[in-house]
């Protein structure tokens, strides 16, 4: 797998232990021939669950206090992709009680080119404050999960030297 970072967003605010945080999933977007002509591969689907389930795992366990989005749920129902909703998602997080607002997507080009990114913002201001773009190079559970531990560990958890 080939795995090649597309933009790099780290700004001086790294994302920190203890903020209330407010993950609104990450957004399948399948633009391939593949997925026209054939339609959701459910490997695929699972593939979008498995990075989910990393994403809270990482950031429960880096001390974030991910908060329940239920709330606003019927305004996230009508959304179809809360990273590209004018600011939609930051106004839900600021409802939730939330600092921080996580978005990201997964943008499947073709069966060997898939987009990933992450990013997250401040609640209040919009600001990003951290987030990461990979292209990978294979549609595997592996490549999968490579390009999404990329972003977390060298873009959203990344330590600025000193």
């Amino acid at each position: 797998m080939r795995l090649t970072t597309l933009i790099f967003l780290g700004f001086a605010t790294a994302a920190q232990a203890g903020e209330k945080t407010a993950f609104f999933g990450i957004t399948y977007i399948d633009d391939s021939l593949q997925g026209e002509m054939q339609g959701v591969d459910p490997a695929e689907s699972a593939r979008l669950e498995m990075l989910e389930a990393m994403v809270t795992d990482r950031f429960t366990a880096e001390g974030h206090d991910l908060v329940d989005l239920a709330p606003v749920r019927e305004d996230l129902d009508r959304i179809v992709n809360p990273a590209k909703c004018y600011g939609c998602d930051t106004r839900m997080a600021q409802k939730l009680g939330a600092d921080l607002s996580l978005v990201g997507e997964v943008q499947k080009v073709s069966n060997l080119i898939i987009a990933m990114n992450l990013q997250l913002r401040d609640a209040e201001t919009g600001d990003m404050l951290r987030g990461g773009v990979v292209d990978i190079r294979a549609n595997t559970d592996d490549a999968w999960r490579r390009g999404m531990r990329y972003i977390l560990d060298n873009r959203i958890f990344r330590q600025e030297a000193k």
